[in-house]
């Protein structure tokens, strides 16, 4: 029996002989490749490239670091720890979401999204080319200060929003350490602006 296509797979085939059934595999030639250059239109080798390149910096520097700080480099998942990568890629997809039963569910997933906000948001005033800045403003150092200013505030929503005694008091210890963080950060920034300025 074969199908419409050809599809690849192994089917079972009479001849007629004292064993009545043979295994026959067919080649992989059912592929339509009319589609081919389309799909070669979405995807460009630039974004493949893109992947790739973060795949390999993300190995190199375990690599590197281990090999700084002098301890045994990736071993286990492939040779040379190379599926290190697929591997952690798998275990993402398989965490479970924990979230606390007595507290607000709702205010503690925020928390993850306002620590990605206000990290990408940062890059919005830096100029990556003479053509390419995406908030070409008077203010950017001051509207940097701020948007890296948003941070100590989910630490505090998050030790908050859990309902529990022990979380609000590391959420306000989490929140002073960054303040106290911020503040020297923000001086030597305005310094170096002050400087340039003249």
């Amino acid at each position: 029996m074969e199908g419409p296509k050809g599809e690849l797979g192994i089917f079972l085939i009479g001849d007629q002989s004292g064993f009545p059934w043979i295994w026959k595999i067919h080649p992989p030639d059912f592929i339509n490749l009319q589609i081919l250059p389309q799909l070669v239109k979405r995807i460009k080798l630039v974004d493949i490239m893109t992947i790739l390149g973060v795949l390999v910096i993300a190995w190199l520097e375990r690599e590197i670091s281990a090999g700084i700080q002098q301890r045994i480099r990736l071993e286990y998942a492939g040779p040379l720890g190379i599926l290190q990568a697929l591997a952690n890629g798998t275990k993402l997809l398989f965490k479970e979401n924990i979230l606390p039963s007595r507290g607000n569910t709702r205010l503690f997933s925020i928390g993850p999204a306002i620590a990605a906000i206000s990290i990408l948001l940062s890059f919005s005033v830096i100029p990556f080319s003479s053509c390419l800045i995406l908030a070409d403003l008077n203010v950017d150092i001051f509207l940097w200060i701020a948007i890296l200013s948003i941070s100590p505030v989910r630490l505090l929503m998050s030790g908050y929003r859990s309902n529990n005694k022990y979380s609000f008091l590391g959420g306000l210890r989490a929140t002073a350490q960054s303040i106290s963080y911020q503040i020297p950060l923000t001086l030597c920034v305005l310094l170096i602006s002050l400087r340039a300025i003249r």
